[in-house]
């Protein structure tokens, strides 16, 4: 067949489909054959077509129903479809100008050798054109050379693993050999168009992955312009000005059916990985990366491993919950605050101005009993071993990301990556060149002056939209403040007697921090939609340099706004809440007197319970929702392009189908590393007050891992495979996090946890000679006359209970203070700066433990295993052995021929005999070979030599 010897590329006639409108052209093709030299293409309509056209027959009904439906070829059944291009019929202002865009663009196409078939959709409604892209042997191979493409060059000799003694006891969860390892190990080098042969497989349908392959085609179509103008280029911005619709590689095969023709990668995934009751299963991460390439394979193997160490910090967090339980009838404070004659006994002052009445500490003792089961000895156990286990973590994987980077061969990509893919956009918009001094090239860059103008202007938008988070947060705050004095009106009137089971357990307190957790939750919500946007605005003004540049400050811009927006909250009521409140009589406003909203106290249990609560709300919230958009909105969307193909009544092809699916999206990838960051923030910076808080994290990875496999693997397009080095910037985020959860949890522990002051009172304050916590509570109250009340926050007598008479002349507040018969009256008392000193002394010791554990840890363990090492050694040394052996061998059959020459050249003169002799034999005889013969770069000079 000529067609299969000639590079040969099916486009439709647009102005001919426009004059059959209304009839089944799905049939309908022209087929525009050209060598495979390229020339000049330009646009047929203005006269500036030079290549010939040769009109085939077009191709029957018959012809086109002979390909299966799911069939991933050509009509010829040979060719592979690598990437599909859609596009729809515009009949708008732009219309014509997006036809003389997309015939120049397939036209270019075309001059880069690819090869491309067109076809039209049966859904009459829609009229969805499709162009099937197919790249040649001679395309794959001259973009694998440039694009430092690894492909294998012989079987690994490095032996696998032993099984160990306890493999019976970890063999239900693993997985079929031929899955695990889709393909045997080999030494992989960079590939040389030149030397073909050195390489294993090297036919033109095994050398190069089917990810592999689209990854080319992508890099194609990102750098082919469709203008004379130099900034007009890229499918990117013809698929953002609507000239295609989508532009995605095919899956392999449908999901739930295999195919004969296919390697059924995809059903492969979705059996053994993608499917919920595969749960407690191991990730098939080669077949993995092998599908859907290197950059996702990493995120589910982060994930993986991430949700592997939760399960640590799980059990031992389920621990500390439980001792808090079992010793929840040792609490002595929380016995006194129940007691009658003590807690019973004890008026406390009102918790607002006017609105709010004495009350009897007893009311809280519910509250009370629940924050010990948070707030004991274990949790400082468990916030130290959050310390040391984040470290392990973090260090363990650089290991395991090491092992990856070497087995999917990463290990010199980032550099490659810098040097040779420059983003489209980057080029189009930099128009300045300067050399290159490691390509010796010239290169576009873009001038220190602009560079520093656009970065000052993206800073100053992310610090803007920082102030508005921190603006949202005050006004929470303000709410939070106003909210109070109502909840504690209403309660006081007993209004929540009627709730069933929720009222005797609703405080104020707990009422003003659930209402308000929900409403920082939607506001979150809100700004995030909001910020995502400007975040992409802003990092395409700065024009990165590489697709590796332009992710890492996506992601740091991302990742500042989500770590205010999401944790902002959990910070006030961590370390601002109750402790910048006054006394009473000369309490502190938020905004001034004036406006009358006190800052809030931390009720007698302290402020951990409700930082627990605000945590459970937020860190669950976002679980859920971040679940519900995973799982609910691309199902529904494909259900209802579905419902539209089969309305039609015709049978959709290959590229109909996966049409009708969703995109996973430039950042699809982005946003879930960035939801698992943040549940790792939530997880390890205020662990301190939730242990459980690893528990519902691994809970929810063991459904997040399924449900991202199930929505790679049958609800959205197959994404273009990208490599990446490692996981990028989010591993110094997950660095800044880990250090800082140190930091967070020490102050949890010292300042928002009673347990300083517990053990102050323990040790140093309690009266009498014997050692308790009896008097704790008495102690940790001071004493305030009520006559000193100004007249603006006294309460009015309305909202005072019935028990509360005039012989009541004090009432007690949370404070280290003289009272007030003292001299220094409602100053500090010596206590509150001996509590002080043991917090600090608390938070310095904690730090340096911690840190000096984290350091040793991470200075023992190395981040590249000895074993790695020494397989990068081994295939280095393999590739320069094989490569000398390659080259002498092809110096071998060189000399035989120019030897076979002069004997039969009359008069000839005898030339060096290599065809015999080693690499060793040449290196020691005195007939030494002016040039290196294994640098293909001498070989002219060799030949003349010979």
């Amino acid at each position: 067949m000529n067609g299969l010897q000639e590079n040969t590329v099916l486009i439709e006639m647009e102005n001919a489909v426009d004059s059959h409108d209304g009839e089944d052209n799905s049939a309908m093709s022209l087929t525009l054959t050209s060598n495979r030299e390229p020339r000049s293409t330009g646009n047929s309509d203005s006269g500036n077509e030079t290549e010939s056209v040769r009109l085939l027959p077009l191709l029957s009904e018959t012809e086109t129903e002979r390909q299966t439906q799911d069939s991933i070829f050509f009509r010829d059944g040979i060719r592979r479809i690598d990437f599909v291009l859609s596009h729809v019929k515009d009949r708008s202002e732009d219309g014509n100008r997006k036809l003389d865009w997309r015939r120049k663009f397939e036209a270019n196409l075309m001059e880069e050798g690819l090869e491309l078939e067109k076809e039209e959709s049966p859904d009459n409604e829609r009229k969805v054109f499709f162009v099937k892209i197919h790249a040649p042997w001679n395309v794959l191979t001259k973009y694998a050379d440039k694009l430092k493409v690894k492909v294998p060059f012989d079987v690994s000799d490095t032996p696998s693993p032993k099984d160990t003694t306890f493999e019976w006891l970890v063999k239900p969860f693993r997985l079929p050999h031929d899955v695990m390892e889709p393909q045997p190990d080999y030494f992989t080098a960079t590939f040389d168009k030149e030397k073909t042969d050195f390489f294993i497989n090297s036919k033109e349908k095994t050398s190069f992955t089917p990810s592999t392959r689209n990854r080319i085609v992508y890099y194609i179509l990102s750098h082919c312009s469709y203008s004379v103008e130099k900034e007009m280029k890229g499918i990117k911005r013809l698929l953002s000005n609507g000239t295609y619709t989508a532009a995605f590689p095919l899956h392999d095969c449908q999901y739930w059916l295999k195919m004969e023709e296919s390697e059924n990668e995809r059903y492969s995934l979705y059996q053994n990985w993608a499917r919920f009751l595969a749960f407690y299963k191991e990730q098939p991460l080669n077949l993995i990366r092998k599908y859907y390439g290197e950059k996702i394979g990493l995120y589910f193997a982060w994930l993986g491993f991430y949700t592997e160490m939760l399960m640590y910090a799980a059990v031992i967090g389920l621990l500390c919950f439980l001792y808090g339980i079992f010793t929840y009838h040792q609490n002595v404070w929380s016995k006194e605050i129940c007691d009658p004659e003590i807690g019973g006994s004890i008026i406390m002052c009102p918790l607002c101005d006017e609105l709010c009445g004495y009350w009897k500490l007893n009311s809280t003792c519910s509250s009370s009993w629940q924050s010990h089961v948070f707030d004991n000895a274990g949790t400082v156990f468990f916030a130290i071993f959050m310390g040391i286990w984040v470290t392990l973590y973090l260090e363990f994987w650089k290991r395991r990301q090491a092992r990856l980077a070497y087995e999917w061969d990463l290990v010199d990509f980032e550099e490659e990556q810098q040097l040779l893919q420059l983003r489209p956009e980057y080029e189009t918009k930099c128009t300045k060149m300067r050399t290159n001094y490691i390509t010796m090239e010239m290169e576009p860059y873009l001038p220190l002056t602009k560079k520093c103008t656009l970065t000052f202007l993206s800073s100053a938008t992310v610090l803007f939209w920082i102030a508005l988070i921190i603006i949202c947060v005050i006004g929470v705050i303000a709410y939070r403040l106003a909210a109070y004095a109502a909840f504690a009106s209403i309660m006081d009137n007993g209004e929540t007697k009627n709730l069933q089971f929720v009222g005797p357990f609703l405080t104020p307190q707990l009422a003003t921090s659930i209402t308000a957790s929900c409403i920082n939750f939607v506001i979150i919500m809100i700004l995030n939609v909001l910020y995502e946007r400007v975040a992409i605005c802003i990092t395409d003004r700065e024009i990165p340099k590489t697709h590796l540049e332009y992710e890492n400050r996506l992601t740091m811009k991302m990742f500042l706004f989500q770590f205010v927006n999401f944790y902002s909250s959990c910070f006030y009521v961590a370390f601002f809440k109750g402790k910048f409140v006054g006394y009473p009589g000369n309490y502190t406003y938020m905004f001034g007197s004036l406006v009358g909203l006190r800052n809030e106290e931390c009720g007698p249990g302290g402020c951990l319970t409700e930082l627990t609560t605000q945590l459970v709300i937020i860190m669950g919230g976002k679980q859920l929702w971040g679940n519900i958009q995973e799982v609910l909105v691309p199902w529904l969307r494909n259900m209802w392009g579905s419902w539209r193909t089969r309305s039609s009544g015709k049978a959709c092809q290959r590229w109909e189908q996966d049409h009708d699916l969703q995109e996973l999206g430039q950042l699809g990838l982005f946003y879930e590393y960035l939801e698992m960051v943040i549940q790792f923030g939530f997880v390890t910076l205020f662990v301190a007050s939730f242990p459980l808080a690893p528990l519902l994290a691994l809970l929810n990875n063991i459904v997040e891992v399924r449900v991202d496999a199930w929505k790679f693997t049958t609800q959205l397009r197959r994404p273009m495979a990208a490599k990446a080095h490692s996981i990028g910037a989010w591993e110094e985020i997950l660095n800044v996090v880990a250090v800082l959860s140190v930091v967070t949890n020490a102050f949890i522990m010292a300042f928002t946890s009673d347990m300083i002051p517990r053990l102050v009172f323990y040790y140093a304050s309690h009266p009498g000679n014997k050692v308790g916590m009896e008097g704790y509570i008495n102690n940790s109250l001071s004493f305030f006359n009520i006559s000193d009340f100004l007249e603006k926050s006294k309460p009015k007598s309305v909202v005072n209970p019935e028990w509360f008479t005039s012989n009541i002349t004090f009432c007690r507040y949370r404070d280290y203070r003289y009272p007030p018969d003292h001299e220094s009256k409602y100053s500090h008392s010596l206590q509150f700066w001996h509590i002080l000193a043991a917090k600090l002394a608390f938070i310095i010791i904690m730090e340096h433990v911690v840190f000096t554990v984290k350091f040793f840890v991470a200075w023992i363990i190395p981040d590249v295993p000895s074993e790695v090492k020494m397989r990068i050694k081994r295939e280095r040394y393999l590739i320069q052995k094989k490569l000398q052996n390659y080259e002498l061998e092809k110096l071998k059959q060189f000399s035989k021929a120019s030897t076979s020459n002069q004997a039969q050249t009359p008069g000839g003169q005898s030339s060096l005999d290599l065809s015999t002799m080693t690499l060793e034999d040449i290196e020691g005889s005195e007939c030494k070979l002016p040039v290196n013969p294994c640098d293909p770069a001498n070989e002219k000079e060799l030949q003349t030599f010979l």
